[in-house]
């Protein structure tokens, strides 16, 4: 189960890593490191923790993947600086203060857009990532909503764009929970079982098969070294599905 959350968090930030690099930081030089002592308040890479703050606590909480995804971006930033543990840790600290108050966050989005005024096209992608963090958790709540479009508004983005990023997050999401419903009947089908069966039913058709498909057991009786490596496989695909059954059911 742990693995396909490690699994499902490595998609997402593949997916935000296309979007946003840190080389296009304010400063910041991709093949040069750089030591920066000053206010990262008055630096790109510091307001965009800032408002990943205030979008993170927007519906009242931080999910699993919203740390993750806060973690990775951390890490990325302060890679590019030679006192890397020291700005690291500033960022954390700057996350830290500025998700608890959404007061400032208007005066904070006009500081980043004084930096990218020229640059409409990372303003854009700027608040893509912010959107990504909005939505990694799958759902968009009204406060989230209301949040990022203010700081839309106040990076001037163009309201067309900002409908057709939102829709488009709208879009991937709910095609991934198609995939996924899809995946949860493939499931069933593995475990030769129903939806409507209860818990003990798929609790004994998981044991049943296990036993059927276990390779060692196969092996015992004879089996070719290539019917034990397909029974090794099945077996994989037996725990696998259990496992997604289990979580659907919350058991």
């Amino acid at each position: 189960m742990k693995l396909l959350v490690l699994l499902f968090i490595g998609i997402i930030l593949y997916f935000i890593a296309r979007s946003y690099k840190t080389e296009k930081f304010e400063n910041i030089k991709f093949n040069i490191k750089e030591n920066f002592q000053g206010d990262l308040l008055h630096h790109e890479a510091g307001l965009l923790i800032a408002l990943m703050a205030k979008v993170a606590k927007a519906d009242g909480a931080v999910c699993e993947l919203e740390a993750e995804m806060l973690k990775h971006t951390f890490t990325d930033i302060s890679s590019h600086f030679e006192n890397s543990e020291e700005i690291r840790e500033k960022l954390k600290k700057i996350y830290s203060d500025e998700k608890k108050s959404f007061n400032n966050t208007l005066e904070l989005t006009e500081k980043l857009f004084k930096l990218t005024r020229s640059d409409y096209q990372k303003r854009l992608k700027i608040l893509e990532y912010l959107l990504n963090l909005a939505f990694i958790d799958k759902t968009f709540s009204d406060a989230e909503r209301m949040i990022c479009e203010d700081i839309s508004n106040a990076l001037q983005i163009k309201t067309n764009d900002f409908n057709h990023m939102i829709n488009a997050f709208k879009n991937f999401y709910a095609s991934q929970a198609q995939n996924q419903a899809t995946t949860l009947e493939q499931a069933y089908e593995v475990l030769e079982s129903k939806k409507e069966d209860d818990d003990k039913t798929i609790k004994n058709n998981y044991r049943r098969l296990v036993k059927k498909h276990h390779p060692d057991i196969i092996s015992g009786q004879g089996a070719s070294q290539n019917i034990i490596d397909e029974a090794t496989k099945k077996l994989q695909e037996i725990n696998e599905a259990y496992e997604m059954i289990k979580k659907s059911r919350n058991i």
